[in-house]
């Protein structure tokens, strides 16, 4: 017998989820309040990634001339951009209505609202209860919103609003030193605007490992980006030119002018609204708890992506919605939370996958660890004058790949490898015996693996 799921939200977990329950055979309801793609495709992944190529290729221009490429005049149409990003987003949201109707998906414009385990109500223009045998809730996230003087204050924005101003401003205090804040203000920094980062512990992209972070503030440093580590947003005030940030750091509050205050320290999972109080679906600290296999403790009813809390990325919340159908309709899941690589789109690129090394002192697993300079690598030398390196973090005694990170240009498509590394549960050895393409990123991967026993080809061996 057929079953019935029904997914509230459309983001990437939703509408994957929707996708695949039906290829499974499941009748599907899909409920969006919004637009369809949720905060990555509309006002998070994709919309910032569209202008931070752009920027790439304003910066690779800027600084053509010692590779034998003249460009006499070349600057930002910020208008023009703002159309470009726009276009993109409509494009693939519109791919995703298409592949959710090619999939045979009812989509429901409105507000899904449980009204009992088997039964969700669309709240909208068109209200309807619907029935269903399984549950799955996509319910996304929202920005954090800190509530200090000054905080309503004009001026004062969040990242959706960042993405998509009138105009590019004179200057910026961005709050939060995250993969978010750090992003954009490679961006903003790029196209002329004065960018200060505010963060409040020592290091900004604390989930990232630590040598990399290091390498990533040092970079944008050098670019004109100001850091404020161990430091806090105390109050926004008006300024003559906009706002005054008021920040204080090692007992002494600093006045910081900006035309914009950006704040980006986090985001808080959606809980509420959807009816989970009624049925007393289990929440811890407004994320949804589920088990290994994301079912809350209502077993037919499912929680996927920000909602959960584990891992705010959207290709988690995929691969999560993914794991939760197949689930339900009684098949066997595959989800590793330790092949699971974020990215940051900044240049050069980061990327991680597995355990950094912070956490493999903290858990007191012995390690070795082998480094490759990208210097040393032919392709990178290329493409921006090999800055970078490869990190590799393997077991001590079997050398099996705990964690991979790099910096360095395609890194968020090179991570995959290291993400596969890890999934078949491979050595240094093998790494090392996978032949790799010359000249490519890629081969910087290998030489890694190399170093790990200090037998690397491209590059001097290091004294130990």
């Amino acid at each position: 017998m057929q079953k019935t799921i029904i997914v509230i939200g459309g983001g990437p977990g939703g509408y994957v989820a929707a996708i695949r329950a039906a290829q499974l055979g499941a009748k599907v309801h899909l409920i969006e309040k919004g637009n369809l793609g949720g905060t990555c495709l509309n006002v998070g992944c994709i919309p910032t990634k569209a202008l931070l190529h752009t920027v790439e290729l304003y910066e690779a221009v800027k600084s053509a001339s010692p590779i034998g490429l003249k460009v006499e005049k070349c600057s930002i149409d910020w208008s023009g951009l703002q159309k470009h990003r726009q276009v993109v987003v409509d494009r693939l949201v519109g791919g995703v209505k298409g592949l959710l109707k090619a999939n045979g998906v009812e989509v429901h414009q409105g507000e899904g609202v449980l009204k009992d385990k088997n039964t969700v109500s669309v709240v909208g223009a068109a209200s309807k209860e619907l029935p269903a045998d399984y549950i799955v809730l996509a319910l996304g996230s929202s920005p954090v919103k800190l509530n200090f003087p000054g905080s309503e204050l004009p001026g004062v924005i969040y990242s959706a609003a960042a993405l998509s101003l009138e105009k590019i401003p004179a200057s910026m205090v961005i709050v939060g030193g995250g993969v978010i804040g750090i992003e954009l203000a490679a961006l903003y920094n790029s196209v002329g605007c004065k960018v200060t980062v505010v963060e409040m512990l020592p290091e900004i992209l604390p989930p990232v490992d630590s040598e990399l972070a290091i390498q990533v503030r040092e970079e944008l440093s050098q670019r004109g980006v100001t850091f404020m580590n161990e430091a806090k947003l105390t109050e926004a005030v008006r300024g003559q030119n906009g706002l005054i940030a008021k920040v204080e750091k090692a007992g002494k509050v600093h006045e910081l002018e900006a035309e914009k205050i950006l704040m980006a320290v986090g985001r808080r999972a959606n809980s509420t609204g959807a009816g989970l109080e009624k049925l007393g679906i289990a929440t811890e600290r407004g994320r949804i708890k589920v088990n290994s296999l994301f079912a809350t403790n209502i077993p037919n009813i499912y929680a996927i992506g920000d909602c959960n809390g584990e891992l705010m990325l959207a290709h988690a919340a995929s691969a999560q919605g993914v794991a939760a159908v197949e689930h339900a309709l009684g098949h066997e899941p595959a989800y590793y939370r330790q092949t699971v690589p974020s990215c940051i789109y900044i240049q050069p690129e980061v990327a991680g996958v597995g355990m950094t090394e912070d956490e493999l002192k903290k858990k007191n697993i012995p390690y070795k660890v082998g480094r490759f300079p990208l210097a040393g690598n032919g392709k990178s030398v290329i493409e921006n004058n090999g800055k970078g390196q490869i990190k590799i973090l393997a077991g001590a005694k079997y050398e099996e790949i705990l964690g991979v990170h790099m910096i360095g240009p395609r890194v968020t498509d090179l991570i995959a490898e290291a993400a596969m590394a890890i999934r078949l549960e491979a050595t240094v050895d093998e790494l090392i015996s996978t032949v790799h393409a010359h000249p490519t990123v890629s081969e910087a991967v290998a030489e890694a693996a190399l170093a790990v026993n200090n037998q690397t080809i491209h590059w001097p061996p290091t004294a130990r």
